[in-house]
């Protein structure tokens, strides 16, 4: 593979970090100081820098820094060769330690809430050598950071596209409806998804598997949903329909805990979309310490459903 035609040489990581932090302050005095350098070598830096990529990184004006969008381009490229870097040094560190892998796991909201934490301690009391380091992302994110090998294994709902991907089954959850305890909806009885699109929802942010759920079942129902708010987190959703801000869907597993904290209501759902299978992938040139982990994982839910 040809190398790219870059003076490596004029690239250094305390330029770049000074970079990153001039778009993020969107002041050079700032970005200087926090990288321990006077002012005119900041500006020096940065004016060679722009020279090495052949771009206008920032706008010069009274007020501070503007960003371009090649700077943009470059904070964001940039702020990934310094999370690499830290992660380089940090590994090094680990393994002078003791720990000789680390094993990157990307997994959804649902799998991190109801069923991953126990399987990791698990899985590093077996193998103390072996750090798990655990990134939470919606299900679309999960298989690209597969696929761009940014993940060692991932753990995500079923529907993005894997093709090309090693792919096994880890657990199944249910979907249950959240409700205030005084609501209209309240009941025991499994109550069909349409039979509540008439109100207002709150649900996770966009690209999480549950929230395209909803709006596919939506969207076959030839209804719309009211979507009043979108949270980070199972915890988030709980507080807002507490607040009477609306109502929502969770994963049972993780539900249950909520519903009894917040003095909330659930329901089970007739809807045959509300029991979802949850995948453990890995690429399919993956080597033996990974295979090992998403071996551990997948027999870990065969356990689990002859139990």
């Amino acid at each position: 593979m040809s190398m790219p035609g870059y003076n490596l040489a004029r690239f250094d990581f305390v330029s770049i970090r000074l970079a990153v932090l001039c778009a993020q302050t969107g002041s050079l005095t700032t970005a200087a100081r926090q990288c321990n350098l006077v002012l005119p070598a900041a500006s020096r830096r940065l004016k060679e820098l722009e020279s090495a990529t052949g771009s206008q990184l920032f706008e010069r004006h009274s007020r501070g820094l503007s960003i371009t969008p090649a700077g943009r381009i470059f904070m964001r490229r940039g702020l990934a060769l310094l999370q690499e870097m830290d992660g380089l040094v940090s590994e090094l560190v680990d393994l002078n330690q003791g720990i000789a892998r680390h094993l990157r796991l990307f997994a959804g909201t649902a799998a991190i809430n109801q069923f991953l934490p126990p399987l990791m301690a698990e899985y590093t009391h077996l193998h103390p050598e072996v750090q798990i380091d655990l990134e939470e992302q919606v299900s679309e994110h999960v298989v690209q950071a597969l696929r761009e090998g940014r993940a060692d294994v991932g753990v995500f709902v079923e529907g993005p596209d894997t093709d090309g991907l090693d792919v096994r089954d880890f657990r199944q959850d249910e979907l249950v409806l959240i409700l205030p305890k005084r609501h209209a909806l309240v009941g025991k009885s499994a109550l069909a998804f349409a039979d509540a699109l008439d109100e207002s929802w709150v649900s996770l942010n966009p690209g999480a598997a549950l929230l395209q759920q909803q709006q596919s079942a939506a969207m076959a129902a030839g209804r719309t949903l009211k979507l009043r708010m979108q949270v980070r987190s199972f915890d988030a959703v709980g507080h807002m329909v507490a607040s009477g801000l609306g109502i929502a869907l969770l994963p049972k597993a993780a539900a249950l805990p909520i519903v009894r904290a917040m003095q909330l209501s659930w329901r089970p759902l007739k809807d045959d979309w509300a029991r979802r299978q949850l995948k453990v992938g890995i690429r399919k040139e993956a080597d033996a310490g990974v295979t090992d982990f998403r071996d551990f994982l997948h027999s870990s839910s065969q356990n689990a459903k002859a139990a």
